[in-house]
Formats: C-alpha cells, sequence, structure tokens
C-alpha cells in the first residue's frame, strides 16, 4: 500500500476552501465591509457630539466616509446616516450614498448575470 496516495496536496485556495466559491469571498466582504462602514458612521457621529466641547476631536474625513461606502460599503452607509441621523442635512451624502448603493446593486446584478451558473 502506497502511503503517499493519503498526504495532502499543496494548494494555494485556502480562502475559497473555507468559504466555498468566490461568491462567498465577496459576500463576506461586503459584510464586513457594511458593519465597519456604519460603525464608522456611528463613530464619527460621536466625535461630532464631542467635538461641541473639545475642539481636539479629529473627525472621520467625508473622503473617508464615501471611500468606505464606494468600496462596498453603501448598505452600511446608508443605515448609519438613518440609524446615527448623521450627515442627513448634507445633499452631497443625501443623494450620494444612495446613488452609489445604486450603482452597486447594479454591479452585483450584472455580475450574478454574468457569471452565475
Amino acid at each position: 500500500m502506497n502511503t503517499m496516495q493519503y498526504l495532502p496536496e499543496a494548494t494555494n485556495d485556502r480562502v475559497f476552501a473555507l468559504i466555498g466559491s468566490p461568491w462567498g469571498v465577496l459576500a463576506v466582504w461586503l459584510v464586513i465591509l457594511n458593519v465597519v462602514t456604519f460603525l464608522v458612521f456611528g463613530l464619527d457621529k460621536w466625535k461630532a457630539k464631542r467635538k461641541v466641547r473639545r475642539e481636539q476631536v479629529r473627525r472621520v474625513p467625508e473622503k473617508t466616509l464615501f471611500l468606505l461606502a464606494a468600496l462596498g460599503g453603501g448598505l452600511g452607509a446608508l443605515i448609519g446616516m438613518r440609524v446615527w441621523h448623521h450627515k442627513t442635512l448634507h445633499r452631497s451624502f443625501r443623494y450620494g450614498i444612495p446613488a452609489i448603493l445604486l450603482v452597486e446593486a447594479v454591479g452585483l446584478l450584472y455580475l450574478w448575470w454574468r457569471f452565475a451558473a
């Protein structure tokens, strides 16, 4: 009996083996990024309230908030705006975040239509 046939093969697909497929990797990415984006919106709201009393508090730049949304965290940003009541008076956020979310949804639908079996 050859014992070599029972040894594991060397692969570099560990992430896919753990999650299952590229769709699983995408899903994990989107969940993590949306949770992080939601929490960053909450952190910035907390800092905004605190800055009234202390000037040295550094806020999260608006560019960072938009970047997190554009990288896939659009849903987390929109929910963060609603839950924390943050950036809801800024037109760029009021229209920009839903637009980013719409582009992300269309992109996901396209990927699913193009590559799903």
